[in-house]
């Protein structure tokens, strides 16, 4: 039962950030958007007890990923100035009420609900390792070490050149 509400209510989420990405004008709105949109995959890659890849969807993507976006929004630059002013009175007064409302009917489901939070902790058996972090690093780190050395260094080096890009200013001749 939970898990579907979280499910739609996610769902509905990652939509909604997708939309924001492609309909916004302004590029930050859009980065923001798709942040919100790799924070319901988290949460969803959660309801689904893969851990180790929601961790990853918050580490890789929602972090490193987006500081990347962010760089490259800033470098290239937002010349239009953003008005300040308040066109939505009752806004945030709205946003505070949904917010006490969600965290209500979260304690409530907490205090209330009569479901185990990791159903599938008590039952893996060796048939079901599949997607945990053991079975998942076992073969990274031992049949796949190399390739997961070089893919850090071309990383490294990626970065590093494109740093060594955006502080290169050409001559005239």
């Amino acid at each position: 039962m939970v898990e579907g509400i979280l499910f739609v209510v996610m769902g509905i989420s990652a939509l909604a950030g997708a939309v924001t990405v492609v309909v916004a004008r302004n590029p930050i709105y859009s980065a923001m958007g798709l942040l919100g949109t790799l924070f319901s995959v988290a949460v969803l890659y959660v309801v689904q007890l893969a851990h180790l890849v929601a961790a990853v969807q918050i580490i890789v993507y929602a972090g490193a990923v987006m500081t990347l976006f962010l760089f490259v929004i800033m470098m290239v630059g937002v010349d239009k100035e953003e008005t300040r002013k308040e066109e939505l009175p009752l806004q945030r007064v709205m946003v505070g009420a949904l917010a006490a409302v969600v965290i209500v009917a979260a304690g409530v489901i907490t205090v209330v609900g009569d479901f185990d939070w990791v159903p599938a902790a008590t039952t893996i058996t060796g048939d079901s390792i599949n997607g945990t972090v053991q079975a998942i690093a076992e073969p990274l780190f031992t049949d796949w070490v190399l390739a997961f050395e070089a893919t850090a260094l071309l990383l490294t080096i990626a970065a590093a050149g494109a740093i060594v890009l955006a502080q290169f200013k050409r001559q005239r001749s």
